[in-house]
Order: C-alpha cells, then sequence, then structure tokens
C-alpha cells in the first residue's frame, strides 16, 4: 500500500497571536510559515509525490500552493475529512483563557471522553480523519500503484490522531505527540500494519533549545507555534 506523507500547515496568524483557530475563516500563513511553505518544494524534491490531499482551510492550502507551483502536473484535492477539529465555542479564542475550562483537563489527560461545546469529539475527528486516509490509501494505490507516495496537508491534532491510529495507541495518549508547523510525518502502509517511518521531521532542531519560559507539559491543542 502507498506512504503517506502528513504535512502540517505553516506556522498561521492564529498560532503566534495564541488563538485557537479551528474553521475559523481568513486565518492565514504568517511571514515565517509563507517561507516554511515556499522551502517545502526543495525538501519534498526526492519524492515522486503522486496526489496531494488537502484541508479546505486557507493556511492548509497556502502551505501546498509552492509546491503545487513547482509541480504543474500535480493536482491538489480538498478534502473536509482532514480538515481541522471542529471545537465550537472554543474557536477564536485565547489558549491562555481556555486552559483554565473544565474540559481542557479532559482534553490533556483523557482526550477520548472529551467533546467541545457546539463541535465535534476528539473521537469523531480522529475517526473521520482515519476513514479518509484509508479510502485515500486504496484510492492511490489503484490510480499510481502499490508503492506510491501521496500528500497531505492537515492540522496539528489531525496528525496526531492519525499517527497514533498508525501506532495502535488508544487516543488518551495521542497527546503525548508533537508536530510542529511545517514539520513532515511520514506512514508507509503496508498489507499487515502501518509503519511510522518520519514524525514532527523539519529539518530544524531549534525546537529542542530550552526556552526563556518553559512550558507547564500541557500539550498544546491545535498543535502550538513550534520553535520561537
Amino acid at each position: 500500500m502507498p506512504t503517506l506523507i502528513l504535512v502540517r500547515h505553516g506556522r498561521s496568524t492564529a498560532n503566534t497571536s495564541g488563538v485557537l483557530a479551528g474553521w475559523t475563516p481568513g486565518v492565514t500563513l504568517d511571514e515565517r510559515g509563507a517561507a516554511q511553505a515556499a522551502a517545502l518544494p526543495e525538501r519534498l524534491a526526492a519524492l515522486p509525490i503522486s496526489e496531494v490531499v488537502t484541508s479546505p482551510l486557507q493556511r492548509c492550502q497556502e502551505t501546498v500552493r509552492p509546491l503545487l507551483e513547482a509541480r504543474p502536473g500535480l493536482r491538489a484535492h480538498t478534502d473536509e475529512r482532514i480538515g481541522e477539529c471542529h471545537y465550537g465555542d472554543w474557536s477564536g479564542r485565547k489558549l491562555a483563557e481556555l486552559k483554565d475550562e473544565p474540559l481542557m483537563e479532559v482534553v490533556q489527560a483523557h482526550p477520548s471522553a472529551a467533546a467541545f461545546p457546539g463541535g465535534e469529539s476528539l473521537r469523531a475527528m480522529q475517526t473521520r480523519a482515519a476513514e479518509a486516509v484509508r479510502e485515500w490509501n486504496a484510492r492511490v494505490e489503484r490510480d499510481h500503484g502499490a508503492d506510491a507516495v501521496y500528500l497531505m496537508c492537515s492540522h496539528g491534532d489531525i496528525i496526531k490522531s492519525l499517527v497514533a491510529d498508525a501506532l495502535g495507541l488508544h487516543l488518551d495518549l495521542f497527546q503525548r505527540i508533537s508536530v510542529e508547523p511545517c514539520s513532515v510525518t511520514a506512514i508507509r502502509y503496508t498489507r499487515l500494519r502501518p509503519f511510522l517511518v518520519r514524525l514532527g521531521d523539519t529539518g530544524d532542531f531549534a525546537s529542542l533549545a530550552p526556552r526563556e519560559e518553559p512550558g507547564e507539559g500541557d500539550a498544546p491543542v491545535g498543535g502550538g507555534a513550534g520553535a520561537p
């Protein structure tokens, strides 16, 4: 079965302003995110990408644009199932405010039980994304062969949930996974099992350096802004 390249969108204006964007319209890449997207074609130059599938949200569409321009024959498909989690009433709110919500403790420690008011559950988010991947695996293999490589551009929580699915991890453990903006994660699917062959690869180790203000150990909802 095919190899799936999962790309998280580049750093967005919501990431840098500390806002949980969700499906809020008008969230674009910031200057650094645009530079990350511009570097993507060279980073992926060695890969014979057969298809590109992207979230409908603007920050993902902007992330894949340089890659599509560099490969005029490559077609992009939009699939809402790999769109961001529907955070409902939390969308557009500051993450600093949300950390005091009782639900945030559930999101961190027991995400399989977390459902956002006016939105969806994390469990439903994972299910729709995993179903999309399985359908695209079959479609890509049918059209391009079992050794094909294809790319999906999506969001932090979506990609983390897909990695958990590939590893057979319970969703309650998915907050232990980290994927930075414009990072590349690769999963090779086979008849018997998937293999995680890259996780959150940016080629930049700046995010591993100690930070002036260490975090409290919580996983950033939506994926975080990455290295400063």
